[in-house]
């Protein structure tokens, strides 16, 4: 946590750094804890805390268990959805709200706690991205998520997420000041996602060729009653559905899918190698099909998540439309962003 340090410019209590007025970042020592809520206590004889925790597993936390006894209200959260430091904009939505009412109840002075377990920063770096931006505090989604990134050393990162997940992260925080829309967040809209094409292939082994898998990740439109997200859609590991391209061959690769998306999809393509067997990772990115206008959700190069040395990009999806399906174009950076849109 004292990746916040730069943020700060009051004296807060020993290992909490000051995030905004009553919202701070909490160390887990476990054996310093006792003297941390002293303090706490101390600084705010008349508040009362919630604390929310970003955590991998579905059990109880250890943070939950230290603080519940100080009656500190603890709410855990995942640290990654499908693999990408993000939660669902349900959750988002629920994290933000919970966060404004319980600093806004009138006539009371609570203090927010925000804590992260081993390999959780990213995600919380994102959703204080959000609370800051949520209650206006500051403004810019891209500057607002860079001042919090800035914080952690870049090799850090890397260990944290192989793939820089701030592409889809901004996406996310630029869905924050729609929530003056009716209903926000708006209802999940179901649509179909139908290929994925690829222009200007990565260089792997020395040449520019791949054999692409895709992998599409999110909740099934077919099972309502379910908010759980599984995979939807994964190219079969055959020589008949993974072929390798050559750019030599100057054809763009058209991967199909077809498949139904509802709310927060994850998609994600990897080089097969010629085993068959082992994968390389190529790019990923995360949206939510509400989100999506006309049809066509149109990306450039800086709006995918890829290694974060990665110097291009290499992709290009198909924005074929028939009635409700998807089309999302992916351009690489050499090319018209509009190419192919619709």
């Amino acid at each position: 946590m004292a990746l916040f340090r730069r943020l700060f410019y009051k004296n807060p209590p020993d290992r909490l750094m000051e995030i905004s007025e009553r919202v701070y970042g909490l160390d887990n020592y476990k054996k310093y804890m006792d003297g941390i809520v002293a303090q706490l206590q101390d600084h705010f004889p008349d508040a009362s805390f919630m604390v929310f925790n970003f955590r991998e597993g579905e059990g109880r936390s250890q943070i939950y268990d230290i603080l519940s006894k100080y009656d500190m209200t603890v709410m855990d959260y995942p640290r990654l959805y499908e693999g990408c430091p993000l939660l669902p904009l349900e959750m988002i939505h629920h994290f933000l709200r919970s966060s404004e009412t319980w600093l806004s109840l009138e006539g009371q002075q609570n203090v927010l706690l925000m804590h992260c377990e081993r390999g959780g920063w990213p995600v919380l770096a994102f959703m204080l991205a959000g609370l800051l931006l949520y209650r206006k505090q500051y403004t810019g989604e891209q500057k607002t998520l860079e001042m919090v990134y800035k914080q952690a050393p870049k090799e850090l990162l890397h260990l944290m997420s192989p793939l820089n997940p701030q592409p889809s992260q901004l996406r996310y925080l630029q869905y924050i000041p729609r929530r003056n829309l009716d209903s926000w967040p708006p209802a999940d809209t179901s649509l179909a996602l139908d290929s994925l094409i690829l222009r200007g292939l990565p260089i792997i082994n020395g040449e520019r060729s791949c054999r692409p898998v895709v992998r599409v990740y999110g909740h099934d439109p077919s099972t309502a009653a379910s908010r759980s997200s599984k995979v939807l859609f994964s190219t079969p590991k055959t020589k008949k559905h993974v072929r390798h391209y050559k750019q030599a061959e100057r054809t763009p690769v058209k991967v199909d899918i077809f498949c139904g998306v509802q709310g927060d999809v994850v998609l994600e393509c990897v080089h097969l190698d010629e085993d068959m067997v082992r994968e390389e990772m190529m790019f990923r990115l995360t949206f939510n099909t509400s989100f999506v206008r006309s049809n066509v959700l149109l990306l450039s190069q800086e709006d995918i998540d890829i290694l974060w040395d990665a110097k291009e990009t290499v992709l290009f999806l198909d924005p074929d439309i028939v009635g409700s399906t998807i089309g999302i174009a992916v351009a690489s950076g050499d090319e018209d962003e509009t190419e192919g849109g619709v």
